[in-house]
């Protein structure tokens, strides 16, 4: 029993992942396409597209060490 809920948790969890995963890394193309389109680009824009970044690549790596596998 306790077998089967830690299996569900773990299912649970990947799945948000998956979702936060996907979240993250259209938010991270919409703030690269914003800079590209940006003639001067102020500094707080720029602050945004690294911190969205860096989000991104954590869950992309958390998502590897999980073995986690995205099907669209």
């Amino acid at each position: 029993m306790l077998f089967r809920r830690k299996g569900w948790l773990r299912n649970q969890y990947d799945q948000s992942l998956v979702e936060k995963l996907v979240l993250m890394k259209d938010e991270w193309s919409r703030q690269k396409q914003l800079i590209e389109r940006s003639v001067e680009p102020s500094p707080e824009v720029l602050f945004e597209l690294k911190l969205v970044e860096a989000k991104y690549l954590f869950l992309l790596r958390e998502a590897k060490n999980r073995s986690i596998k995205i099907r669209r």
